[in-house]
């Protein structure tokens, strides 16, 4: 069997012996909730759960509609593919890791053995922290989250990677750097839990983990070839940036909301602190620019609403509705001047994955270290406003902390996939685009021109 054969059949070989082993797994019945769980709260993370997951789809439209037209499918599977990788993997192992009993005592990781292919977690009792809904609903709500992560780092690889070695980069990056964050930030013996860090919905495990990653693929991968010739890449369909938007503002409020784990005042207060944040951001993204002499855009709203939506993420529990506005305006401006000072510099970031993520979640995170009060979240801390800057400065450590380990173990993995197979694609499918050399499909919109002569009579027609 030559290599080339080896590789195309390794992944669907891989899939069936997951899928053999599964057979033999002892079928358990489901959990008995008769009053064990609050009703109210199951209906809702049901319904956040659902909402968080079509965040996914958003997440692609916005990304789809902002490359070139002959990348739009490539880049909108590469992020609706990890909907179908890590579900299986979340199955396998991945839940385990994230939440499983404790590795060796050290809050870094969780026993890969604890809920196997979902040994117990159909049957078995509630999460600690989430005592009045099913574990199973736990970790249904937490699946999407680390679905859309690496889903977020497409933006930034867009238009070069091969869409094979993105399957690879998605189960590593899952193994090894969202699993190890996750353990770490909302595990009750997780070594940023046990310190105090306070990440409400992601901050850190979603946002600050794919943006750095971002910035490690970008590096490996190097420039396009019409970033290094200057070409200005016109969006391939802004409705679809809108469309996109919508759907992740729509779904952000399961993705906040639904992190109370209840059906709560808390819940109430997350999802005010989120709509208010994406609000401002987007207004201040829009005015900035305005301000610097450029016309109010469709493209510079929806960005910078997105921005705000991830500077809101780890804080949205913690911090008051007013104090969302501050967080939102100051995260679009921060940001940017980012992308500004980016397109400026010899990086391919092509989407601006970190100044947006990347940077949105630093700034979240030490915001949450400045505004979190116990009088929104008694189970939270006072931030510096409120005197108590030992917090500020937990929160600051373990975002150094994520940032250096996001970046160094994603650099390594685009550099051992790069070893395995080429991650880029060859300098003619690039030049074709990845959506008809990688997926042999093409994204068209036909439009139509008519040549008419003085009489109105069609004379030619033109698609």
């Amino acid at each position: 069997m030559s290599r080339l054969t080896l590789k195309r059949v390794v992944p669907f070989l891989i899939l069936s012996v997951v899928a053999l082993a599964s057979v033999f797994v002892p079928s358990l019945p489901t959990f008995n909730g008769e009053g064990k769980y609050n009703s109210a709260d199951i209906a809702w993370i049901i319904v956040a759960t659902a909402l968080v997951f079509i965040m996914t789809p958003g997440l692609a439209f916005f990304y789809g509609g902002m490359v070139h037209r002959k990348n739009v499918l490539s880049t909108m599977i590469k992020s609706v593919v990890a909907a179908g990788v890590v579900s299986v993997l979340w199955v396998v192992v991945g839940f385990s890791l994230c939440f499983g009993k404790d590795l060796g005592g050290l809050g870094l990781i969780g026993d890969p053995s604890t809920f196997m292919f979902f040994k117990g977690v159909m049957s078995g009792g509630p999460w600690s922290l989430a005592p009045t809904i099913p574990l199973a609903l736990f970790a249904l709500f937490q699946l999407m989250f680390a679905i859309i992560t690496p889903g977020l780092v497409v933006g930034a690889v867009a238009e070069r990677v091969r869409f094979t070695s993105y399957i690879l980069f998605i189960v590593l990056f899952g193994l090894l750097v969202y699993a190890p964050l996750a353990h770490a930030t909302w595990h009750p013996d997780g070594i940023f839990f046990k310190w105090g860090v306070l990440d409400f919905a992601g901050g850190t495990v979603v946002h600050i983990s794919a943006g750095c990653a971002a910035l490690a693929g970008a590096l490996v991968l190097k420039r396009r070839k019409a970033h290094l010739e200057n070409k200005e890449i016109p969006p391939a369909n802004i409705p679809y940036v809108l469309i996109g938007t919508s759907l992740l503002w729509f779904g952000w409020f399961g993705f906040n909301a639904g992190s109370a784990l209840g059906a709560n005042a808390l819940s109430v207060s997350a999802f005010a602190t989120t709509n208010t944040a994406a609000a401002s951001a987007g207004l201040s993204w829009m005015f900035f620019d305005v301000m610097k002499g450029k016309k109010p855009s469709v493209l510079g709203f929806c960005i910078g609403a997105v921005v705000g939506l991830v500077a809101i993420t780890p804080a949205a529990g913690f911090v008051a509705v007013p104090q969302s506005i501050f967080i939102g305006v100051f995260a679009a401006l921060i940001s940017n001047i980012a992308v500004a000072y980016k397109h400026k510099s010899t990086v391919d970031d092509t989407l601006d994955v970190f100044p947006c993520h990347g940077l949105g979640g630093i700034v979240g995170m030490l915001l949450t270290g400045v505004f979190a009060t116990v009088t929104v979240n008694s189970g939270g801390n006072n931030g510096l406003l409120y005197g108590n800057a030992a917090f500020f400065f937990t929160q600051l450590k373990a975002m150094l902390i994520v940032v250096a380990y996001s970046f160094t173990v994603s650099y390594l993995i685009f550099k051992l996939i790069n070893l395995i197979e080429p991650i880029r694609v060859s300098s003619e499918d690039e030049e074709i685009g990845l959506d008809a050399s990688q997926h042999d499909e093409t994204y068209a919109v036909h439009t139509e021109t008519l040549l008419v002569n003085e009489k109105g009579d069609v004379l030619a027609e033109t698609f």
